[in-house]
């Protein structure tokens, strides 16, 4: 099996465990707050999942064996929704979202952001880049619609 197939793993389970953080902080605020994270975090995690199974299979892995680890990666996410609510001070949850919905949004923008901007900086059209800045805006768009309801 190559290194990269576990390095996705480890990759993917830190990930789930921020995700896990932002849904338990998110709920904590409200049950609106929390909705919509988890909302987001599930319509983000679908086809990251596909293609991370994708690079398990390409790195050796067996159908089954991937299933299995992806899965296996999964408790990250129930580790960082337990670290969360453990987190919280005996003076409230305000003192604990106040640090880890800012660390896990400011870790998502982070992500996107090198993820989408170097793609940007090396397309030679710019209709396509005009394009994704504007999906992009849309799905910001679509975000704060969804808080105002």
């Amino acid at each position: 099996l190559q290194i990269s197939g576990y390095l996705n793993l480890l990759a993917n389970t830190i990930d789930n465990f921020t995700h896990g953080l932002a849904v338990a902080a998110s709920f904590l605020v409200s049950r609106k707050v929390g909705f919509l994270t988890t909302m987001a975090i599930l319509l983000h995690e679908i086809p990251h999942e596909v293609g991370d199974f994708a690079i398990l299979l390409r790195a050796g892995f067996d159908r089954w064996s991937a299933a299995k680890m992806q899965l296996s990666t999964a408790l990250g996410g129930i580790l960082g929704a337990c670290f969360a609510i453990c987190a919280q001070s005996p003076k409230g949850a305000g003192e604990t979202i106040a640090w880890i919905l800012p660390f896990t949004s400011g870790g998502f923008l982070y992500i996107a952001l090198v993820n989408v901007v170097p793609d940007l900086l090396e397309e030679k059209n710019p209709w396509n880049s005009l394009q994704q800045i504007l999906l992009l805006c849309t799905g910001i768009t679509v975000m704060v619609l969804l808080s105002l309801t």
